[in-house]
C-alpha cells in the first residue's frame, strides 16, 4: 500500500513511538498552562502592527481563538498523529489560505509556540537535562509536522489558482471567439421572428411555435452574456451601501412559487464595498437556485451577519440538497443538476465574489437542504 504523505513527512522527521510518548508527557505536565501560553501568544500578535491586521476580526476575535489555540496545543502535543489528525489540521491551514494569512506570520507564531513550550519543559524536568533534550526534539518534529500542514495547504491552493486561472484564460478565449460569431445569427433569427410575427393571422400554433423560438433565443442571447460576463476582466466600481438594501433589492427581482417563504434576516448596521450591480447578481442567482430547489412549497431564508472580520451572506433551502456526486465541481461554468440550466449562475457567483476578495462555499444542511455562504471582506 503506498505511503501516505504524513507517513513520508513522520518519516523524513524520524518521528517515532518515543517522540509521541515525550510528546504526550508534556501535554499531562504542561496543560494547565496552555491558556497563559495562547494569552501570550496573541498579546504578541496584537503588540506587532502587520500581524494585528492579518488576524482577522483583530482584538474582537481574540477570546475565541484563545480556546482555539489551547485545542490545536492539547492535538499537537496530544496526538494521535494519525490521518484524521493530519486531515483536521489541513483544515486549519485551509482557513488561513482562505483568509489570505501571509506564510510568514504562520512561522512566526509557530515559534512563539516552540519558545513557550521550551520553557515549560525547563520548569517540568529542571534536573534532567537528558529528559528535556529528548522533549525538546520531540516538539520540534511535531512542529516540524504542523509546519509542513500548513505550507502544503498553501501549496494546494497555489496549484488550484493557477490551473482555474490557465482554464479560465483558454475558456475566455473560447467564449469571445464563439460568443461573436453566435450573435449574428441570433440577431437574423430576431429579425425574422419579428417579420414572421406580423404575418401569422390568427394561427394559434404557429403562434405558439414563434414565441417557443424567441424563448430559445433569448435564453441563447443570456448564456452567451453570462459566458462573457465571466470572463471580462472590467475595472471593478467601487462603492460602500448597506447590505441590508442589497439583499431586499436581491429578493425582489426572484420570482417565486406562491406556496414558498422567503424569510430575510439582516444583521443591522453592516455594509459592503464593491459594485452593487455584480453583488446584487451574485445573490439573486443564489436565491435563484433555493427557489427552485425549495420546490412549490419550500422554504427559502437569507441570513446576514459579521463574520470572522468581514461579513457574510447564508442563503438555505430546504429542497433535497446537491448531489454529492457534483459538489466538488459546483461552481464549474456548465455544471448543473437542473434539467434547463445552464450551469453558469454558481460561476458567476463564485467570480463576482473572488473579484471583491471574497469567497462563496457550499454545505449540505444537517436537516436537509442546502445553504450557500458567500462570504466578504468589511468595506
Amino acid at each position: 500500500m503506498a505511503e501516505t504523505l504524513l507517513e513520508e513527512l513522520k518519516r523524513y522527521v524520524g518521528f517515532g513511538p518515543d517522540d509521541a510518548s515525550a510528546l504526550r508527557a508534556l501535554r499531562d505536565g504542561a496543560a494547565p498552562d496552555f491558556p497563559e501560553i495562547a494569552a501570550t501568544f496573541y498579546d504578541r500578535i496584537l503588540a506587532h502592527e502587520g500581524a494585528r491586521q492579518a488576524l482577522v476580526g483583530g482584538e474582537s476575535q481574540v477570546g475565541h481563538l484563545r480556546k482555539t489555540l489551547v485545542r490545536w496545543m492539547e492535538e499537537a502535543v496530544g496526538g494521535p498523529w494519525d490521518e484524521s489528525w493530519w486531515e483536521a489540521h489541513c483544515r486549519i491551514g485551509r482557513v488561513h489560505v482562505r483568509i489570505d494569512l501571509p506564510q510568514h506570520y504562520m512561522f512566526g507564531a509557530m515559534n512563539v509556540i516552540r519558545e513557550e513550550l521550551g520553557i515549560r519543559i525547563g520548569r517540568l524536568w529542571p534536573d534532567d537535562p537528558a529528559r528535556q533534550e529528548r522533549t525538546r526534539a520531540a516538539l520540534g518534529k511535531v512542529l516540524d509536522l504542523e509546519l509542513a500542514i500548513m505550507l502544503h495547504t498553501y501549496r494546494e491552493d497555489l496549484i488550484a489558482r493557477a490551473t482555474r486561472s490557465e482554464r479560465l484564460a483558454t475558456f475566455g478565449q473560447l467564449v469571445g471567439s464563439i460568443g461573436h460569431e453566435l450573435r449574428n445569427p441570433l440577431g437574423v433569427i430576431e429579425s425574422s421572428l419579428y417579420l414572421l410575427r406580423g404575418r401569422t393571422g390568427d394561427d394559434e400554433r404557429v403562434k405558439k411555435h414563434l414565441a417557443r423560438i424567441g424563448d430559445q433565443v433569448q435564453l441563447s442571447n443570456q448564456i452567451i452574456s453570462g459566458l462573457l460576463d465571466m470572463v471580462r476582466d472590467r475595472p471593478l466600481p467601487r462603492e460602500s451601501f448597506p447590505l441590508a438594501t442589497l439583499l431586499d433589492r436581491a429578493a425582489e427581482a426572484v420570482p417565486r412559487p406562491p406556496g414558498v417563504t422567503l424569510e430575510i434576516s439582516a444583521a443591522e448596521g453592516l455594509s459592503v464595498r464593491g459594485d452593487p450591480v455584480q453583488l446584487r447578481q451574485a445573490v439573486v442567482n443564489l436565491l435563484l437556485n433555493a427557489v427552485q430547489a425549495a420546490g412549490p412549497e419550500g422554504e427559502v431564508r437569507i441570513v446576514s451577519r459579521a463574520d470572522e472580520g468581514g461579513l457574510a451572506v447564508d442563503v438555505e433551502d430546504d429542497g433535497p440538497g446537491v448531489p454529492e456526486s457534483v459538489r466538488g465541481r459546483l461552481f464549474e461554468p456548465l455544471i448543473t443538476t437542473k434539467e434547463h440550466g445552464n450551469g453558469l449562475g454558481l460561476a458567476l457567483v463564485k467570480r463576482v465574489a473572488e473579484r471583491h476578495g471574497g469567497t462563496v462555499l457550499h454545505e449540505p444542511r444537517a436537516g436537509g437542504g442546502t445553504r450557500f455562504t458567500l462570504r466578504l471582506p468589511a468595506p
